[in-house]
């Protein structure tokens, strides 16, 4: 199967949201019987998991915690639920978390294309939920949000589709996210080369997690993050003159005393002279989160294009696999 441009990818990403609803199946699992939940899962397989933390932060009643890393948490044991994301079922990452999930007997549940991970949850008879293939993993939020949102939310029976419906009639016209896409285009073109600093409140940490994900693969560049309130204690004290960066604000909105720190912020950065964009929301609604996820996403392919770099390939990221693999 030939992969999907990154570039077809956004114009139906509507379809992605459909493939989920027409797959998933019920896990029949409740969140009385787990004292903590564990997501683990690297790169683009495991920033749904981010995103869906700070979503259900205030109605998990039980802690989440996601980790991109070999190991799970020495706490973990038979009261926890491991949800483990791998798009090619491969990651060995992924694959070493759920031998230890097995170890101490944690309650599993799997999201993959296919691979390892598909094939030993199939085989252990784990709820398993399938992603398409033929895409870039990093171009698989949309299957891999909507299933975590829907696996979280019947744990504490919420009907997670309906909202998730609202955001796919969204995606049919996306007209708003393409408009902030080109402000952002046309506030940062001619200086895509510089790199890019997210500065973002709680609510949206993960997305711009995501965004500098985005720029790193596709557009081939630096970027970095910067999370309020946290960073006005000590990163605001780089800024008496104007950095090589381009920088966009993203502030939910949800805390007065936050709202005070970015309008201070931000007007220090505009008189240094810094390249400012101030995503316009006021909110961390669905519809929000994934409305910055694909104008961010657009931002990252546009880019690529002014710096001419291929979006579709990561060759230093492959390179690295075949140096692991010669290494065992």
């Amino acid at each position: 199967m030939s992969e999907i441009t990154h570039e077809i990818s956004l114009q139906n990403f509507q379809e992605q949201f459909e493939y989920v609803f027409q797959n998933y199946t019920k896990h029949n699992r409740k969140i009385a019987d787990y004292s903590n939940i564990v997501i683990g899962g690297l790169g683009g397989s495991g920033i749904g998991g981010r995103i869906v933390k700070s979503y259900f932060f205030q109605e998990m009643p039980v802690p989440v915690e996601v980790f991109s890393d070999y190991h799970l948490p020495a706490y973990a044991n038979e009261n926890t639920l491991t949800i483990l994301c791998s798009y090619s079922g491969n990651t060995e990452e992924t694959l070493n978390m759920l031998a230890e999930a097995q170890e101490k007997e944690c309650s599993i549940i799997c999201m993959a294309a296919g691979g390892k991970l598909m094939e030993l949850a199939k085989d252990n008879n784990y709820p398993t939920y399938t992603i398409a293939e033929g895409y870039q993993p990093r171009m698989t939020l949309g299957f891999a949000l909507a299933n975590l949102l829907m696996i979280l939310g019947e744990l504490i029976d919420k009907d997670m589709e309906p909202e998730l419906r609202t955001v796919q009639n969204m995606f049919v016209d996306p007209a708003n996210a393409m408009l902030r896409a080109e402000e952002m285009r046309q506030a940062f073109e001619g200086n895509m080369h510089q790199s890019f600093l997210i500065v973002a409140d709680a609510a949206y940490e993960a997305v711009a997690i995501r965004v500098c994900q985005q720029i790193q693969e596709n557009a081939k560049g630096e970027a970095f993050i910067s999370v309020l309130p946290e960073a006005n204690h000590n990163m605001i004290e780089s800024y008496y003159d104007k950095r090589d960066h381009n920088i966009i604000l993203m502030n939910s909105g949800n805390n007065a005393r936050v709202n005070a720190r970015f309008d201070f912020l931000e007007k220090l950065l505009v008189e240094k002279g810094n390249s400012v964009y101030k995503y316009p929301i006021n909110d961390a609604t669905l519809i929000s989160l994934f409305e910055v996820i694909h104008a961010t996403d657009w931002l990252s392919i546009w880019a690529s294009d002014e710096k001419k770099v291929n979006n579709m390939e990561v060759g230093i990221i492959m390179e690295l696999k075949g140096f692991l693999a010669s290494h065992t």
